[in-house]
């Protein structure tokens, strides 16, 4: 089915040329309608059918999304809205943020699906590390599946400048160890949230990157 109309991007765009709270406060009945309430209506499918996948899926849309409203505390960008939706399906949802679910990033100008550990704790990155060091075949068979490849390509994420003495053997096998992020993302065009099939191209993404989110949660 689908769950939003073409108003769901004119007003994200619209938001991106007058970000500021005057414009927002006299168009919010319209966000609710057609911005808010039926990304509701989409996350709850989205979340129906993944925890019918993985049972430790057991949120509302309201823990897995995310408010449009930005924390400008420590930021220079002082607009106080986001262009986008996003939200966490996965284990504890946003809270949760945890590498085996998944991300949607809905905005004026792309939709894109996320997954794995974006900009992990420094521990958390030694233990991914120690994970991939002890099992470089495991974790490579993951990475060379077709349809992970076909659908997230290859996987990203802010580098160190120099090699962890610790993993400098493993590294001439497996590169990445130089990572301090390991998330992997699929974009797409902006209008593909308004698709009849939105679900189900979420789903075919989230099944695809179980084995390499599930890789990284077992090594937390």
């Amino acid at each position: 089915m689908a769950y939003f109309t073409q108003d769901y991007l004119t007003f994200l765009t619209e938001l991106e040329s007058n970000n500021n709270r005057d414009w927002f406060n006299d168009n919010k009945k319209r966000f609710k309608e057609n911005v808010e309430a039926p990304f509701k209506a989409f996350l709850q499918d989205l979340i129906d059918t993944a925890s019918a996948v993985d049972t430790r899926i057991s949120i509302t849309p309201k823990e897995a999304m995310f408010r449009i409203y930005k924390d400008t505390r420590f930021s220079k960008d002082k607009t106080p809205y986001k262009t986008h939706m996003s939200a966490i399906v996965g284990e504890g949802g946003r809270k949760g943020m945890k590498p085996n679910g998944i991300y949607i990033h809905s905005g004026f100008d792309s939709f894109g699906i996320f997954a794995g550990a974006y900009r992990p704790q420094p521990k958390e990155v030694k233990l991914i590390r120690e994970a991939i060091a002890s099992d470089l075949d495991g974790f490579q068979a993951i990475l060379d599946n077709k349809d992970f490849k076909e659908k997230f390509g290859e996987v990203k994420g802010e580098a160190h400048k120099r090699i962890p003495k610790e993993f400098a053997a493993e590294y001439e096998q497996q590169p990445l160890l130089i990572k301090k992020s390991f998330y992997v993302n699929h974009t797409f065009p902006a209008d593909t949230i308004l698709k009849d099939n939105i679900v189900d191209i979420c789903m075919e993404h989230f099944i695809v990157v179980q084995d390499f989110g599930e890789f990284l949660y077992e090594a937390y």
